[in-house]
C-alpha cells in the first residue's frame, strides 16, 4: 500500500474576503473529491485571502497509480484560472 501526498501553495486571484476565497476553493475540492479517487483539504494560510495551502492524498497499491491520481488532481486545479499553484511539494509513506 502506498500513500502519496501532495501539498500545493497557491494565490487565488480577485478575492477581496475570506467568504469569496472560500467559495472558490470549495468549487475546486468539491470537484477534486467528485472526479478523482483522493482526499483533499486547505491545510495552512485559513486567515488570509489570496492565499491557500491544500493538501491531496491518494492511496493506492502501486506508486504509479498513486502518482498518476495526484498528478490527475494537480492539472485540474492548475485548469482553474482564478488559482495559481506555485510551490507543491510530494511525499510518500
Amino acid at each position: 500500500m502506498i500513500i502519496g501526498l501532495a501539498a500545493c501553495e497557491c494565490i487565488i486571484y480577485d478575492t477581496h474576503s475570506l467568504k469569496e476565497k472560500r467559495a472558490v476553493l470549495q468549487r475546486i475540492l468539491t470537484r477534486l473529491k467528485q472526479k478523482y479517487n483522493v482526499s483533499v483539504s486547505e491545510v495552512d494560510y485559513q486567515d488570509l485571502w489570496q492565499r491557500t495551502k491544500i493538501a491531496i492524498v491518494a492511496v493506492s497499491s502501486t506508486q504509479v497509480s498513486t502518482e498518476h491520481e495526484l498528478q490527475n488532481a494537480l492539472k485540474m486545479i492548475d485548469s482553474f484560472p482564478e488559482i495559481e499553484r506555485t510551490i507543491t511539494d510530494l511525499e510518500w509513506l
